[in-house]
């Protein structure tokens, strides 16, 4: 099928507005489904930040008379790669001081059901007869609860086209209370058990889930997980009933931007024909992070969210055993204050071993990634994960729970899949701290293998985590969905 053409419906798109995952994929997959032929246009929303950031644009459609919703504009632009751009403009409900979600102290706006109603809305609308645009999509690709009305608009409207939804991470529902369907101009048929509703509430994402034509989520592994109970979120039910319209595609990473041959951030550039950079940024992170200068002690790296969902509590409470192994600690993130507060403790009472720095540093991340000789990944949920990618990127095996992602990216390392060329890290089943040790035991005593550990080290940067793959997948999605 030539010519296929899809709006890509999304709340955040680096580098132009960023809170998470979610928009480096919707930065990246539309690039690469350009690059095979696809003609893939973007919809997000106007925020302080994006409007800024637009070089030059034309609008194109006036949206005055949306029952429900202020007037808005939709502004054309272009993207990096030429990847056309359109912004929706609504300084009432997008231009203000904050994220694009919670406001400078955290809080969630008011009036988030409004901002991404109308989002979907519009994206349905581009979607539909009623569209006042001359380039007409084939198919809407939504994602996460901030579009997740989408599905539900074009299901209602007058010569809809077909939508898929995807699932970047589950735990996010758009949960409002159900007067939001009349004023969101739903129809109240849409309230039901078969519909929007979602215990006595209305849920954004029940509905792209319920009235898509097609589910995606970030990996295989995760859209198997999203189907039981422990990591439904309450969605199992409707997901399992949904199965054969459910496919899970492994996310890439930016080639380009992670790259130990021309990474920017790194003291010494190197390659698998040429690992000798590697040690030379091991140094620069030991001294950076306050670590104990020695090229033999390993290196276990962090570069996380310090919350519950990402385990850093387990490795921080076995943190003092290992670095009798000895092994020494270089920790990057922010997140939950009692994690922070125990990792800065941890900093100070074994200087030269552990070394912590709360917040988030590019430059830094990618020289944990370049000079740590293992990574630490021990995530309770992981729908994708994109540092244990980066990690194999940079010849730094991970160490990972067996979730999400994690499983389809890491191959655990045994006496067999090293033979056969496939171990690219450790993992581990069972979250305990007792697991997580034997499988840093594990690591650190092929560490000290150099034979063996290089062969690893070799294996991990021979993987293709490129977009190529991610985007082939979505775009025979994208055929299914339009020949069923």
């Amino acid at each position: 099928m030539a010519d296929l053409k899809v709006l890509f419906a999304t709340s955040e798109v680096a580098p132009l507005i960023k809170t998470g995952g979610l928009a480096d994929v919707s930065g990246a997959l539309p690039v690469a489904l350009r690059a095979i032929g696809v003609d893939v246009r973007i919809l997000v929303p106007g925020y302080n930040q994006v409007i800024a950031k637009l070089a030059h644009y034309q609008v194109v459609a006036t949206f005055d008379n949306l029952p429900g919703f202020p007037s808005a504009r939709l502004l054309s632009s272009t993207m990096a790669h030429d990847v056309p751009l359109l912004v929706l403009d609504c300084p009432s409900l997008y231009q203000r001081e904050g994220g694009p979600y919670q406001n400078a102290l955290g809080h969630d706006w008011s009036d988030n059901a409004k901002r991404f109603g109308l989002l979907s809305k519009v994206a349905a609308l581009l979607g539909c007869s009623d569209s006042p645009l001359d380039w007409r999509p084939d198919i809407v690709h939504c994602n996460d609860w901030q579009t997740g009305l989408t599905p539900a608009y074009l299901h209602f409207a007058p010569g809809g086209v077909p939508s898929i939804i995807a699932i970047h991470n589950i735990a996010f529902q758009g949960i409002f209370p159900p007067t939001m369907v009349q004023e969101l101009n739903l129809p109240p048929a849409s309230f039901s058990v078969e519909g929007v509703e979602y215990y006595g509430n209305m849920s954004f994402l029940k509905a792209g889930l319920f009235y898509a034509d097609h589910i995606t989520t970030v990996s295989p592994h995760y859209a198997k997980e999203i189907q039981q109970d422990d990591l439904g979120f309450g969605m199992q039910g409707l997901l399992a009933s949904r199965r054969d319209s459910l496919t899970g595609i492994l996310n890439g990473i930016d080639t380009d931007e992670w790259d130990p041959t021309s990474d920017k951030h790194l003291v010494q550039t190197y390659s698998s024909h040429n690992m000798s950079g590697k040690a030379a940024n091991k140094e620069a992170l030991q001294r950076r992070m306050g670590l104990t200068v020695a090229s033999e002690v390993p290196v276990l790296g962090v570069v996380s969210r310090l919350t519950h969902q990402k385990g850093l509590d387990l490795l921080l409470e076995i943190a003092p055993i290992l670095t009798e192994f000895p092994v020494q600690l270089a920790i990057l993130g922010k997140g939950d204050p009692q994690i922070q507060k125990t990792a800065r403790d941890l900093w100070r009472l074994y200087p030269g071993k552990i070394g912590a720095v709360i917040g988030f540093s590019e430059e830094l991340s990618h020289l944990i990634e370049a000079g740590s000789d293992i990574f630490v990944m021990p995530s309770r949920f992981e729908p994708c994960g994109l540092n244990q990618m980066y990690s194999q990127r940079y010849g730094t095996p991970p160490i990972v729970h067996a979730t999400g992602g994690l499983v389809d990216s890491v191959v655990d390392c045994t006496p067999e899949t090293l033979t056969d060329g496939t171990a690219s890290g450790f993992s581990f089943s069972g979250m305990s701290d007792e697991n997580l040790y034997f499988a840093i035991r594990r690591a650190v005593n092929l560490y000290y293998d150099k034979k063996q550990w290089q062969t690893l080290r070799k294996n991990c940067m021979a993987k293709d985590f490129s977009w190529n793959n991610s985007a082939e997948a979505y775009r025979a999605v994208y055929r299914k969905v339009l020949r069923d």
